[in-house]
């Protein structure tokens, strides 16, 4: 005698649940695939075109006009070729000896600062690329959270992906902070020292480097003792420094 096998009947709230769930999913792929669409075609768009803004100017401004309705940001766009390699070395020596080796992340760098961070109990140490802190300033805020710091990576990897060393440097040089207001090296250079980028020494290249972690208040503490020893390290280190 055969048996019988009945399959069970689905039950009605698996079948109604299912598909909204699914749809819900695709939904979010789709939202987070075009978020990410968004910077890519920024950073596609930047490997030919300057640009002419980033996050961090837009809040340094909007906080600028809170005192200042009248506020106005200094900035000018210069090309690679038209910054002093001197610079470009003190920079490199400063903020990412491993500039042209890693692919975006130095292993190393992060290592070390973690190991530091955690001798100290508190963030002392940060072990960020150019390419990390690029992708941070063009897009995103200062806030220290999870979620900024995978969108950071995501970015970063981006950057590296389609952009040169030599484009990514050019515009991160082009576009940080170096002082109250002061954006890019071209402004930087006749802020304080009344020449082109392209015209910097050794020692202005130093110590212009040595101002890029706290730079608004190494804007009014220029003589500071502790930023003078820095940049005299930052100038023995010249030498040694690799540029793209």
């Amino acid at each position: 005698m055969k048996r019988l096998w009945l399959s069970r009947p689905s039950s009605p709230r698996l079948s109604l649940i299912s598909p909204w769930l699914l749809r819900l999913l695709l939904l979010f792929l789709t939202i987070a695939l075009l978020y990410q669409s968004w910077f890519l075609l920024h950073i596609v768009y930047w490997r030919t075109y300057p640009p002419t803004s980033s996050a961090f100017m837009q809040n340094r401004l909007a906080a600028m006009r809170q005192h200042d309705p009248e506020a106005q940001l200094q900035h000018v766009w210069i090309s690679y070729y038209q910054i002093s390699d001197h610079l470009k070395r003190a920079v490199i020596a400063t903020e990412d000896a491993r500039f042209l080796q890693h692919q975006g992340f130095d292993y190393r760098a992060i290592e070390i600062a973690w190991k530091k961070n955690l001798k100290q109990r508190k963030l002392a140490a940060g072990g960020s690329t150019i390419s990390q802190q690029l992708a941070k300033n063009m897009f995103l805020s200062s806030k220290k959270t999870v979620g900024r710091k995978l969108q950071e990576t995501l970015i970063t990897i981006m950057l590296e992906k389609f952009m040169t060393k030599q484009r990514i440097l050019e515009i991160y040089l082009n576009m940080i902070e170096w002082g109250n207001g002061v954006f890019g090296i071209e402004a930087a250079a006749h802020y304080y020292f009344c020449i082109p980028a392209a015209a910097l020494t050794p020692k202005q290249s130093a110590w212009l480097a040595s101002i890029i972690s706290n730079p608004r208040f190494y804007d009014v503490h220029r003589q500071s003792p502790r930023l003078l020893n820095k940049a005299k390290i930052i100038l023995t280190r010249l030498p040694t420094a690799n540029i793209p």
